[in-house]
């Protein structure tokens, strides 16, 4: 898959970025909604490159640093679904002190206009920005207008329980619910990250892990899932995988995934890998010896073949 050309610094755009279709927003998890917003850019301007502008780090995490992690996609992850969806450019503009005291007038006049050259702009109808999040759509369409610049303004899409959104996303995975967020994700939720060596106790047992820190991403409902792992040469393989701390195993506080990929061999070791979550099997528990634990992974196992088996 091709990624898309990424520029991180507004007052340095190559030529080929300008006058460029651009969606608006931080894209979090690249959910149905969003992709309403990256449709709309297209169908306005269809003879014009397709673009994204983002932020990174996500203001959240610059203005509240200590809040525990939330994201639903890593920035790796967000190019990755946003190229899969067309994107060509992808402008994930710093977000720092300075940009942050940006007003929001010079956000569209520096930003959006003198910077990055928009042709056209699509956004969500709650799409806020600037300093102390001073700008809304309203705003952005009295500006933009005497610019030259198009806007289209998407309205939130929904279903019978509501709007869709990242924050209802975050609820539901927290919930243990996979199979609903990905019916709003419109694919399966999944974490990305690079295998790191552990304790190695998995293949003492006889269910060699590949543990991966969760890092910025959201922490799910700790547990048991049924999930598919895709390696770097592309190859999907399903399996089971544990979420959290280990009780049985570890006094530790900082929750992993470990995934087991089944009927596998081979060295994992730092490849990136990415790990999409399907079931939601058990809660987390401690047991009372590690034997105990090497059956229930054993039932784990043959109830992730079951869900296989069932979908093939």
């Amino acid at each position: 898959m091709n990624r898309p050309l990424l520029i991180h610094d507004w007052h340095d755009v190559p030529d080929c970025a300008r006058a460029a279709s651009i969606a608006l927003g931080n894209f979090d998890g690249v959910h149905l909604g969003h992709l309403d917003v990256l449709r709309a850019a297209h169908t306005a301007r269809p003879d014009r490159p397709r673009a994204v502008l983002s932020f990174s780090p996500h203001p959240r995490e610059f203005f509240r640093p200590d809040d525990p992690p939330f994201r639903l996609t890593v920035d790796s992850e967000r190019a990755a679904q946003l190229a899969a969806n067309g994107v060509e450019i992808l402008f994930e503009l710093t977000f720092d002190r300075a940009f942050s005291e940006l007003s929001a007038i010079d956000f569209i006049d520096e930003v959006l206009h003198k910077g990055v050259r928009a042709a056209h702009l699509a956004c969500g109808a709650d799409f806020a920005f600037g300093h102390r999040r001073g700008g809304d759509v309203s705003l952005l369409a009295a500006c933009t207008e005497p610019l030259g610049i198009g806007l289209t303004i998407v309205p939130h899409r929904a279903d019978s329980e509501g709007p869709i959104s990242s924050t209802r996303i975050r609820r539901l995975l927290q919930d243990g619910y996979p199979e609903r967020a990905a019916l709003l994700l419109g694919r399966a939720p999944a974490i990305r990250g690079t295998v790191i060596h552990g304790d190695a106790r998995g293949r003492t047992i006889g269910y060699p892990t590949a543990n991966i820190a969760l890092g910025r991403h959201l922490e799910p409902a700790r547990g048991v899932y049924v999930v598919t792992t895709e390696l770097r040469d592309g190859v999907r393989i399903p399996g089971v995988a544990n979420i959290g701390r280990r009780p049985t195993v570890t006094a530790g506080t900082e929750s992993c995934l470990e995934v087991h990929l089944l009927d596998y061999t081979g060295d994992l070791y730092g490849q990136q890998l990415t790990v999409e979550l399907h079931h939601f099997v058990r809660e987390e528990q401690r047991f009372g010896s590690v034997l105990a634990l090497r059956e229930q992974i054993g039932k784990d196992t043959a109830t992730a073949r079951e869900w296989f088996a069932a979908r093939m």
